[in-house]
């Protein structure tokens, strides 16, 4: 018996994950969306997964660039998250508009200064996986990592602390 859509999805709102920001430079502009599908795959070499939906800007970019960067967001990004999740967003740089970011030394991608951590990348290759693609991403650098700050964690359709509290407005 096939599982229902709604029951899938009210499942695995149940399940908290890490919130990330992944940007691509390409010749034209910046490209950013929010991910919260992302996993350790190996470590030698050191590789992840990023969930992106399949036929999306972000992964047709990432495949036609083949860099890209991930910033790790803290609480303190709950609003910069929730603009990169809008469809029909404008470039990433105007998204960032007050928020301190630099560039990854490998991809130019933007990486957010004060974010846990950011991963500089490659893109190993995309991988079909029904209505979306896993980018299996190679690290090349970490070029921030701000242990102490709290992370940016979503569950059950919110955004929430370590604790599990739902943040609010700045």
């Amino acid at each position: 018996m096939p599982v229902d859509t709604a029951d899938f999805t009210t499942a695995l709102r149940q399940y908290a994950a890490g919130v990330c920001l992944l940007t691509v430079r390409d010749d034209l502009d910046d490209v950013g969306t929010t991910v919260s599908s992302v996993m350790s795959v190996s470590a030698t070499p050191p590789l992840i997964a990023v969930g992106l939906t399949d036929g999306g800007y972000p992964a047709e970019v990432l495949e036609a660039v083949g860099r890209c960067a991930l910033t790790v967001l803290g609480t303190q990004h709950a609003i910069v998250a929730s603009r990169f999740a809008a469809h029909g967003r404008p470039s990433a740089r105007h998204l960032l508009d007050s928020v301190p970011w630099t560039r990854a030394t490998g991809s130019g991608a933007i990486v957010l200064s004060d974010g846990l951590a950011a991963i500089d990348c490659r893109l190993e290759r995309l991988v079909p996986a029904g209505d979306h693609v896993l980018a299996l991403l190679e690290l090349e650098d970490v070029p921030v990592l701000n242990e102490p700050a709290a992370p940016l964690i979503r569950l059950r359709g919110r955004y929430v602390d370590e604790s599990a509290r739902p943040l609010g407005r700045p």
